[in-house]
């Protein structure tokens, strides 16, 4: 057994960057500033955006969506259960309701097929997730939405990198990303919003912080315009020039961490395949490059004599650290009090719900902890 607890995620932080951050700290100017707008047109090169605002996190960035398409009371919106809960609990702050679609049980994602029965004259706005590192199967989605005259945003908050059909996700239409501690580049904290949609851009630009006409940082001046004027009311999601120097540099090695976790995840894939017990999820047939934010697994209950948790449970003991993405939004307390779901409306969401368990997958591993948490695994499953 391991003598070091593994955990499921850590970010690759180099003692370069701490030094660029500490820069930003001794600069006389750590909020947003020249580090952030710098930031916001890497990011947007890299995918290839029209356009992309720095913000504090992904969730901010779905709250100004929500708030930018005028959603609220008597509106729909068409998203995944299988997915964060701050998607869902912001439809619910704005008084829309959330209709979730079911996903494909393997690759755990939505399709248009999926997505099209729950489409009423009530839908303001389809929400697609792109899942684990995966990509959507976004063309039939696009078109289903085009063809009902729906708007539709990504949550790329698994996607930094992810490609579709030869393109980076967040070069094309709206897309949200995440950079959190667990995922593929961070900030510590923060998110971008992307989208070929200027308008919409300088909508969220102008949210993002309290509604001014000007940005925190007027390039200029090196300060605040003093002609800044609320425009309307907006909110603080603005990203820090201590955050966005980070994530410049994250960035620059983010082909190298998606490499790496590339091939982590192929010899998870060589090792488990003797095991009957796991199932991974399955790579999507159509041409996509896969960024391996998670290596996700499911357990078959069944075959294993114990339920997930417990199993969760003892790699815990054998200092394997382990993930959970997700337990379903419909399967917490509120939502399952507020808004039930009938039995087997959403049967692949709820079949891998109860059986999802996140595997340890970052750059800084090596392959002797992969060997480490298969073996582990496989002494919990042994008769």
């Amino acid at each position: 057994m391991r003598k070091v607890f593994l955990p499921f995620s850590k970010p690759s932080i180099s003692e370069a960057e701490i030094f660029m951050v500490v820069d930003v700290l001794r600069s006389g100017w750590i909020t947003t500033g020249a580090r952030a707008t710098a930031f916001e047109e890497e990011f947007a090169g890299y995918c290839g955006a029209a356009g992309a605002v720095a913000l504090c996190s992904a969730t901010g960035g779905m709250h100004l969506l929500l708030t930018a398409l005028d959603i609220g009371p008597g509106d729909e919106v068409v998203t995944p259960s299988m997915t964060w809960v701050s998607t869902v609990n912001l439809i619910v702050r704005s008084g829309a309701t959330p209709v979730f679609a079911d996903i494909d049980r393997d690759t755990m994602m939505v399709t248009a097929a999926t997505i099209e029965p729950c489409l009423t004259g009530r839908t303001r706005l389809i929400l697609p997730v792109h899942f684990a590192g995966a990509a959507l199967d976004l063309d039939p989605i696009r078109q289903l939405a085009e063809s009902k005259n729906i708007p539709l945003a990504e949550d790329a908050a698994h996607a930094a990198g992810t490609e579709y059909k030869g393109k980076r996700i967040g070069a094309s239409s709206t897309a949200i990303f995440s950079f959190h501690p667990i995922k593929n580049m961070t900030t510590g904290e923060g998110g971008m919003f992307c989208s070929d949609d200027l308008q919409l851009l300088e909508r969220i630009r102008c949210l993002k912080f309290h509604g001014l006409g000007t940005d925190a940082y007027d390039r200029e001046t090196g300060g605040r315009a003093p002609q800044a004027e609320v425009l309307e009311p907006g909110y603080k999601y603005n990203l820090t020039d201590m955050a966005a120097v980070l994530g410049s540099s994250q960035l620059a090695r983010l082909e190298d961490f998606i490499a790496r976790r590339t091939r982590l995840a192929a010899y998870y894939h060589e090792l488990l395949t003797a095991i009957d017990e796991i199932i991974p999820l399955e790579i999507p047939p159509y041409s996509m490059r896969h960024a391996w934010h998670l290596f996700i697994v499911r357990l078959d209950i069944g075959k294993a004599g114990i339920d997930r948790d417990t199993f969760m449970l003892e790699l815990k003991k054998r200092n394997i650290g382990t993930g959970l993405h997700f337990r379903a939004v419909h399967q917490q307390k509120y939502y399952r009090e507020t808004m039930p779901v009938s039995p087997g409306a959403l049967e692949a969401t709820e079949w891998n719900s109860e059986r999802i368990c996140s595997l340890p997958l970052f750059p800084d591993m090596t392959e002797e902890d992969v060997e480490d948490v298969v073996s582990a695994i496989k002494d919990i499953l042994s008769p």
